[in-house]
């Protein structure tokens, strides 16, 4: 069920962006693979720990990781890495948990 929450979550923030026309799309680490088709997508590029949504605002990339809002989201370690090494490119990497953050985030889009 909390997997079912944080998926709603998420859907409704893509929803609420688009239709405060910010650019933003996800990328669908969650989906469940063979072996051999996990083989071939980590070949092709796959990363593990890669944020939720990455959302392009003129001039920025921001990495936003969606976690449940009931507040039993964690971050897993490749989720950590994958934080660390995005903040030490220079890009903006957020934790969306809850519904403030996300309006927050949208009303400082220019």
């Amino acid at each position: 069920m909390p997997r079912h929450l944080e998926s709603q979550f998420q859907r409704a923030i893509v929803k609420y962006l688009r239709l405060r026309k910010i650019f933003c799309f996800s990328v669908p680490n969650g989906v469940k693979l063979t072996t051999i088709q996990s083989k071939i997508a980590v070949a092709e590029g796959l990363l593990h720990g890669v944020s939720d949504l990455i959302v392009i605002t003129p001039n920025k990339v921001t990495f936003a990781e969606v976690k449940n809002p009931n507040g039993t989201g964690r971050q897993s370690d490749s989720q950590k890495e994958f934080q660390q090494k995005v903040e030490s490119l220079g890009f903006e990497y957020v934790i969306w948990d809850n519904w403030d953050k996300v309006e927050q985030f949208a009303k400082g889009v220019k």
